[in-house]
């Protein structure tokens, strides 16, 4: 279960990642796809809803983040049962924390939502899709958990199949809920909704499927009850809390950004939306790389050679700018092609171009400030995450309030906001990493 810092360890565990990741970017892609065509506004406001959701999405990868940081811990030092005992406990608490998330959603959505729209269409429609959104929830958490399970033990292949199967779901559904194929009744907004809980319910069955068909549950046993620990939830949320908190601020932040845009009108919410989807394109490979990072940080810790940790995180560093510059330098010079397969509105797609130009240079200084972010992860000191995050996100705020909300600038202008977030970012992650205060962290 130990890994070396070589290019060739970084790129097996991280490209299997890349591979699940992008699965899913060819769903987003066709969803944004089938409801830009069925009508802008319901495009719009899946952009503004997805983004809640994502929200309470992220609530459940800061706990399995935070146990894959645990979980690989324990694979550097070739503790199967320890591990184990973690994976068990994580279960239990992500369906516990989704149920609670559920029960959440139903009583402050109207609030949230009906204050921050402007649109009466748009809250009306947003919060119907939310209450039937959100039943996605217990599946996707426990999924995501064992995501963080088979990466921490390098088995992150297998995270591929899940991914598959799921998308191939979810566009079958989406293309029969949304217009009404195959039988189904046309159910445009909500359609999409349905699709995508069907989709994470096999997903979810998926991942299951495989611990027990590649005999996983021999080495790991799981013993929900047995194994259930007061004590080792406390350990687990210790770490796992702050990066709960983080994605809160990290994705809030986010959607408080296409609060603003909405006010500036249905032009540039529908525009916006489309342009999100450049992150999930662009961004999977560093992402992949960067969740390789913190895997790879904490197993090397776990081996006890820390002096290795600043080399492993350069090498990825250049690979995920590598990756950055070929796919953004690819979309940079196409960006009218990619941007006429969301939207046969011609005014749509020459309105986007400059803000997606924007948002490519930004992702280069995202595919450094990811990668080392993650490895301040990975080093387990989650507290330190959080006061990145949540300073990154303010100024980040300040920026969108004064250029957008109050300035009311044009769509590209409001869109440098991601650059000011990364360099704040990147700034925080270099400076801690290279002060060596990370070294002897325990978790």
């Amino acid at each position: 279960m130990k890994v070396s810092v070589t290019n060739r360890e970084i790129i097996k565990l991280a490209a299997p990642i890349a591979l699940a990741m992008l699965i899913p970017q060819v769903n987003f892609i066709t969803n944004n796809a089938f409801l830009g065509r069925f009508g802008e506004r319901e495009l719009g406001v899946s952009g503004i809803t997805g983004i809640y959701y994502l929200i309470l999405s992220m609530v459940g990868y800061g706990l399995s983040s935070g146990m894959q940081i645990q979980m690989a811990r324990r694979a550097g030092e070739n503790d199967k049962e320890g591990l184990a005992k973690i994976f068990a406990n994580g279960i239990v608490l992500a369906a516990l924390l989704a149920l609670g998330l559920i029960f959440l959603s139903f009583f402050f959505a109207t609030e949230v939502l009906g204050k921050s729209l402007h649109d009466p269409e748009n809250i009306r429609l947003s919060i119907r899709y939310l209450y039937v959104r959100c039943w996605g929830l217990p599946f996707l958490l426990v999924t995501q958990l064992f995501n963080a399970f088979y990466i921490s033990i390098g088995r992150s292949k297998l995270i591929i199949w899940g991914s598959l199967t799921a998308t191939i779901a979810n566009i079958f559904f989406d293309y029969g809920l949304i217009f009404g194929h195959f039988g189904f009744p046309m159910m445009g907004l909500m359609g999409a909704g349905i699709a995508s809980i069907i989709s994470e319910f096999i997903y979810c069955l998926t991942m299951v499927g495989i611990y027990f068909f590649r005999k996983l549950h021999i080495s790991y046993r799981l013993h929900l009850i047995h194994d259930f620990s007061i004590q080792l939830c406390r350990q687990t949320l210790t770490v796992a809390a702050p990066l709960v908190v983080q994605f809160l601020f990290s994705i809030g932040g986010w959607q408080i950004f296409f609060i603003f845009i909405e006010h500036e009108g249905q032009r540039e919410l529908a525009a916006s939306q489309i342009l999100r989807s450049l992150f999930g394109i662009i961004g999977l490979g560093t992402w992949s790389l960067a969740s390789a990072c913190s895997a790879m940080v904490s197993n090397i810790i776990g081996q006890g050679s820390q002096h290795e940790v600043m080399s492993l995180i350069m090498k990825i560093v250049k690979l995920s700018v590598i990756y950055t510059v070929v796919i953004g330098g690819l979309l940079f010079v196409f960006s009218e092609p990619f941007l006429s397969m969301y939207t046969n509105d011609s005014e749509l797609v020459r309105f986007a171009v400059p803000s997606m130009r924007v948002i490519i240079v930004a992702t280069l200084i995202m595919a450094v400030a990811t990668v080392m972010f993650n490895g301040v992860l990975g080093t387990g000191n989650t507290a330190v995450n959080l006061f990145m995050e949540v300073t990154s996100v303010c100024i980040y705020l300040i920026y969108c309030y004064i250029i957008i909300e109050r300035m009311r600038s044009p769509l590209y202008i409001c869109w440098m906001s991601e650059g000011v977030y990364w360099t704040s970012l990147i700034t925080f992650s270099f400076f801690y990493l290279r002060s060596g205060r990370w070294r002897g962290k325990t978790i």
